[in-house]
């Protein structure tokens, strides 16, 4: 997935988590934790794509968003951050709020 492919998936959908494996069967923990993380936030729908799939996807994230580690989750065609940052705003209702939002 090119870089303006990468735009338009994130213009077009209300949330969107780039991680490593799927969250029925996440790759690494932390991918486990940013999918566990938008259920308990009570997201049921989003779109998910699977770095390990696709190795371009997975160099041009990094360089898209200019963050180094993946799951990366947008929301509302703004990048948030990864899992730590996720599991910060999630601990103080600040992602659910930013969740309703959209």
């Amino acid at each position: 997935m090119n870089l303006e492919e990468i735009k338009q998936l994130i213009e077009t959908n209300k949330v969107v988590l780039f991680m490593k494996g799927t969250p029925q069967s996440p790759g690494c923990g932390f991918s486990h934790q940013a999918a566990q993380i938008l259920k308990a936030s009570g997201v049921t729908e989003y779109e998910v794509r699977n770095v390990l799939e696709d190795d371009e996807l997975r160099s041009n994230i990094k360089q898209f968003s200019n963050w180094p580690t993946i799951p990366q989750l947008y929301v509302a065609g703004e990048f948030i951050g990864g899992s730590d940052i996720m599991m910060e705003m999630y601990q103080s209702g600040e992602l659910e709020e930013l969740l309703k939002e959209v």
